[in-house]
């Protein structure tokens, strides 16, 4: 693995330490585990739906390494903090991704530059998504192929760009059918504190659908990653809203309240609000609210 090939400081740092723990792993094996276990580690933080599920997947993945081993996974996730904590305008892990050949090891796999995103980014932001945003007081953006995130990582930074506040403002919604982008997606826009879930799904055969009109309760089960923001208090009171007004409608109040999401999967109880008082957030300097 060659580390003079990876651009940043950071992610050659990354690269060093995958290369530590690669004697009894492929560098591919090392990836997958590291991404996976950070998305459920950053997903069972506020303990989300079907944490408990979850959890058994990362104490599997875990079990294969020493305490060493996984101290260093800690030391890559901090590395990828870091770095867009630094520059959140990248695609941190998507690029490392590429730089690194993974894309080539499964299925093919090739992200867009971010360089284009956030190009396309400049060019959907015009005045009728301010219009909207002001009208409304937040707008949905989606990506029904996400891969790592670079879309809508672009477009939070447009946001930012035109002096608006994502974090209150946008709700972020992406899919992809690969588990692995998924994950990497899910992580990317947690550490920029964006509000929204990711669905790992086929967005051809089974495309993310809600149960409202403006994206806040999407259906489905496991597959739905909710970002820790989503859990803060003004979209968990915008989702409150929401559901009020689908029990007050008697032709979605039947489905809506016999489905999955409008209880909580373990409790067996109506949970708008759950776990949004337990979220410790910090401003930035550019004040941005983040988890971390």
């Amino acid at each position: 693995m060659a580390v003079r090939r990876v651009g940043g400081e950071r992610q050659r740092n990354i690269v060093k330490i995958m290369e530590g723990l690669s004697g009894r792993y492929s560098r591919w094996e090392i990836w997958q585990d590291f991404i996976v276990m950070s998305a459920i580690s950053i997903a069972n933080a506020i303990k989300g739906p079907y944490w408990k599920e979850r959890e058994t997947i990362y104490l599997e993945r875990a079990g294969k390494y020493t305490s060493n081993e996984l101290n260093a996974f800690s030391e890559m996730l901090a590395e990828a903090i870091a770095d867009m904590e630094r520059d959140p305008d990248q695609d941190f892990l998507g690029k490392l991704f590429m730089e690194l050949d993974l894309g080539n090891e499964w299925k093919g796999q090739f992200f867009t530059p971010y360089c284009v995103c956030k190009a396309m980014a400049s060019i959907t932001y015009g005045e009728a998504i301010s219009q909207q945003t002001l009208a409304n007081g937040w707008i949905s953006v989606s990506d029904p192929a996400c891969g790592a995130g670079a879309t809508l990582i672009a477009f939070a930074n447009e946001c930012t760009r035109r002096h608006i506040n994502y974090q209150r403002s946008v709700l972020f919604v992406a899919q992809d059918i690969d588990f692995l982008a998924g994950c990497m997606c899910y992580i990317q826009l947690s550490l920029m504190g964006c509000p929204g879930y990711v669905v790992i799904d086929n967005t051809l055969t089974r495309p993310s659908t809600c149960y409202d009109g403006r994206g806040l309760i999407p259906k489905g089960g496991p597959n739905v990653w909710y970002t820790p923001m989503y859990f803060s208090d003004i979209w968990q009171g915008r989702k409150l809203w929401a559901q009020i007004d689908l029990l007050a409608r008697p032709t979605h109040a039947a489905s809506f309240a016999a489905s999955p999401k409008g209880t909580d999967s373990h409790r067996g109880k109506s949970a708008p609000l759950k776990n949004a008082a337990e979220i410790e957030l910090s401003a930035t300097k550019t004040g941005q609210l983040t988890f971390f």
